[in-house]
C-alpha cells in the first residue's frame, strides 16, 4: 500500500521511438567525411553537412558569382582609366593650341635684361608681365606686334606702311609724301591743299567754290552762269595779215586772242573796197565760230564793213572804200 502521496508515474514506453526489438547501431563515416545514421528499415541519412550533393551545387554558384564579380570590377576600372586618358590628352591638346606656355621671371633673368644684349627663353616662350613695364631705350620687334588694348604714343609715329580695316579716328595727320586711296573718302570738315590738286575723275561740289584763279581745259556749265567781275579773255594773240582796203603804206595791229580782241587800223594812201586784214587763230575752233565786231571811232562808223569767217580765220572787210591816212578800229569777240 503506498502512503506516500506521490503522483503516480506516467507510462513513457507507448511514446518512445525505440521498440524492444529495435537495434541502435553506431553511426559510420562515409567516404566524403560526412557522417550517416543507420535507420531500422536500413537505410542512411546524412547526419551534417558534409553531405556531397548540396554543398557542390552551392559552391559552384559562388565561385562563378566571385569571378563575374571579378570581370566586371575590371571592366569598370578599364573604362575608368580609358576616360581620365582621354580627358587629359583633350586639356593638353587644348591647352597647347589656345595658348603658349608660359614661364615666370625669376629676379636672376630681370637682373640679366639690365645688360646690353640678352636672350630670354626660347622662341616658343612667352613673356609675360603683370606689372607696368617701362623701356628706356628702343624696342625692336623682328615679328608681328599684337596690341589687344589701346595703343597711346605719345610723340611721332613712323611707319613703312599702314593698314587700318576698321574705323580710325586721328586728331591730326601729317603725310610727307603720297596718299593712296583706293575707297571713298568722305571729309567733315575743311580741305586745305597748299599745292596743287589733280582730279583725273568727275568731280561734284554741293557748295560754292571759291579759288582767286580756276584753270580747266573745258567748262560746262547745266545751269545759269553768273559773273560778277570782268571777263578777260586770255590767251596767245593770233596772227593777223594786211588787206589791199589799208591802201598804199597802210597797216593793222591785233591785241587780244582768240576768244576777243581789238584791231586797229591805220590807212595810207588811196584806200580801196575789200578787206583790211585777216586774223588766224592760234587754235582752230571746232565747228565756225560766231564773231561779233563793233566799230571804234567815227570813221570806221560810216563804212560799210562786214565779215568773213570760217573755223580757222575771219577778216574785217568794207563795201566801201576808208578815207585815207586816218586811224580807227575794230573790237572783236569769237566763241563757238
Amino acid at each position: 500500500m503506498n502512503t506516500t502521496n506521490e503522483p503516480p508515474k506516467e507510462d513513457t514506453s507507448i511514446d518512445s521511438l525505440e521498440a524492444p526489438t529495435t537495434v541502435v547501431r553506431p553511426s559510420t563515416t562515409d567516404a566524403t567525411g560526412g557522417s550517416t545514421e543507420t535507420h531500422p528499415t536500413g537505410y542512411t541519412t546524412p547526419t551534417d553537412s558534409g553531405s556531397p550533393n548540396q554543398p557542390r551545387r552551392t559552391g559552384g554558384i559562388r565561385a562563378l558569382y566571385q569571378r563575374f564579380s571579378i570581370y566586371l570590377l575590371a571592366f569598370i576600372l578599364l573604362l575608368v582609366v580609358c576616360g581620365i586618358g582621354a580627358a587629359v590628352l583633350y586639356l593638353r591638346d587644348e591647352s597647347a593650341t589656345s595658348s603658349l606656355p608660359s614661364q615666370p621671371l625669376s629676379q636672376s633673368t630681370l637682373d640679366q635684361l639690365a645688360n646690353n644684349d640678352v636672350s630670354v627663353g626660347e622662341p616658343k616662350h612667352t613673356l609675360s608681365v603683370q606689372g607696368n613695364t617701362v623701356f628706356s631705350g628702343n624696342i625692336l620687334t623682328r615679328g608681328n606686334l599684337q596690341v589687344a588694348g589701346t595703343l597711346q604714343v605719345g610723340s611721332d609715329l613712323t611707319l613703312n606702311g599702314i593698314r587700318v580695316s576698321g574705323n580710325s579716328t586721328f586728331d591730326d595727320v601729317q603725310v610727307t609724301k603720297s596718299l593712296a586711296i583706293t575707297g571713298n573718302e568722305a571729309i567733315q570738315g575743311q580741305l586745305n591743299v597748299q599745292q596743287n590738286l589733280s582730279v583725273n575723275g568727275s568731280g561734284t561740289f554741293r557748295g560754292a567754290i571759291s579759288a582767286p584763279s580756276l584753270s580747266v581745259g573745258s567748262l560746262q556749265l547745266s545751269g545759269e552762269l553768273a559773273i560778277t567781275h570782268h571777263i578777260t579773255a586770255g590767251g596767245s594773240t593770233p596772227l593777223r595779215s594786211n588787206g589791199a582796203a589799208l591802201g598804199s603804206g597802210g597797216t593793222a595791229t591785233v591785241s587780244g586772242s582768240d576768244t576777243g580782241g581789238s584791231v586797229t587800223i591805220n590807212t595810207g594812201t588811196s584806200p580801196t573796197s575789200g578787206c583790211f586784214l585777216t586774223i588766224t587763230f592760234t587754235s582752230k575752233f571746232n565747228s565756225i565760230p560766231h564773231i561779233v565786231i563793233t566799230p571804234v571811232g567815227s570813221a570806221a562808223a560810216g563804212l560799210g564793213y562786214y565779215i568773213n569767217r570760217s573755223t580757222s580765220n575771219f577778216s574785217i572787210c568794207t563795201t566801201t572804200a576808208a578815207p585815207a591816212s586816218t586811224t580807227f578800229g575794230f573790237d572783236y569777240i569769237a566763241f563757238d
